[in-house]
């Protein structure tokens, strides 16, 4: 008589994100404890429409109640390879879960998965539970400060130096400009993808931005010199903060200081939506845009992050920065802008 009935055993099951009611379920069950907007479903559905891409997921349960949830994207790629990653195209994710055993038990179960799905690497922008896994808490870090009552406190709240450059850009006669039209996001991807063509990285599918701009709360923020956009920023909200996502600015956007205008009117525009977080997302430790980000007084906090790769297989590499992929690095920045863009989306949609 005492032992356990099976209706209060937990099971983990693959999610059904073709059924609104489990993807509302997993929506708030996402919300009730504190989740990432890239473990909503929202977010692996926007990057399926946006890339191709298979939105997936594992859920726990007992007795027909939610007790965990992994976010997954299964990534095909012929350069990078397959994996499952959670989440997909983000910086965050992993397992939401109500306590270790859960959370052990979804880590467990997402190798299975990957076997079964014929992908020899399992990547979690967070924390793994139990053994066989790779973590590095060493690599990359995140940063997020609380947004200040009104404009001038803002300011101030800036460190000095990163203070004068915010200064003069202000003292620039440049518009701002924020929304979602047509316009908005012809302008956030001629600036964004010769940003990171100057850095020598693909730009991603414009189909992205516009799945996460149709499906998710988010917006651009352009900053323009007369006519032409010279910084521009897609940005996500979600529980209180504003993480600016795909931003970036063409080489005008220097002298002109319009990042640093950028980044600042977002935090105001933000603050004015009703955020109380600026959230500026992750770096990886060292880099420069880790110092950009603590040149504005953000404090650095280390992020986990944790991997499995099936025994036989070499480990999944798509950092752009390690040093295998230097030489594409090198010769993608001297690639006419028009020719980047076309092949880019083909090589970025498998980046996971």
């Amino acid at each position: 008589m005492n032992a356990p009935f099976a209706l209060m055993r937990e099971t983990v099951r693959v999610a059904d994100l073709q059924q609104p009611d489990e993807v509302a379920r997993v929506e708030g069950f996402v919300a009730e404890h504190g989740g990432s907007v890239f473990h909503t479903p929202a977010w692996l559905l926007a990057v399926q429409k946006g890339t191709g891409q298979r939105a997936c997921g594992l859920v726990a349960e007992v007795g027909g109640s939610l007790t965990g949830w992994l976010p997954l994207t299964e990534v095909h790629s012929p350069i990078f390879g397959r994996a499952l990653t959670s989440s997909g195209f983000a910086v965050e994710g992993g397992v939401l879960a109500e306590d270790e055993d859960t959370a052990r038990n979804l880590c467990d179960a997402v190798r299975e998965f990957a076997h079964r799905r014929s992908c020899p690497t399992v990547e979690l922008r967070g924390p793994a539970s139990g053994t066989g896994w790779l973590v590095r808490e060493d690599s990359h870090c995140g940063f997020v400060t609380t947004l200040c009552e009104d404009d001038d406190e803002q300011l101030k709240a800036i460190p000095r130096k990163q203070r004068a450059e915010v200064r003069k850009g202000l003292r620039r006669d440049l518009r701002v400009t924020t929304g979602s039209t047509p316009l908005d996001r012809a302008s956030h991807f001629a600036v964004y993808a010769e940003s990171v063509r100057n850095l020598g990285t693909p730009v991603f599918p414009k189909s992205l931005f516009s799945a996460v701009l149709d499906r998710l709360d988010a917006d651009i923020l352009t900053v323009w010199d007369g006519p032409t956009p010279v910084a521009s920023v897609l940005s996500l909200y979600h529980d209180g903060a504003v993480m600016p996502y795909w931003g970036g600015g063409t080489w005008a956007a220097r002298h002109l200081r319009a990042n640093d205008r950028m980044y600042y009117e977002l935090m105001l525009h933000a603050r004015r939506r009703g955020c109380d977080r600026f959230d500026f997302g992750r770096s990886k430790t060292g880099s420069g845009a880790w110092n950009f980000k603590k040149n504005w007084g953000f404090d650095p906090q280390p992020l986990s992050y944790a991997s499995w790769t099936a025994p036989g297989h070499e480990p999944r590499d798509a950092d752009p920065t390690s040093a295998k992929h230097q030489s594409r690095i090198a010769l993608w920045k001297k690639l006419p802008l028009p020719l980047a863009n076309r092949i880019g989306p083909l090589i970025a949609r498998g980046l996971g």
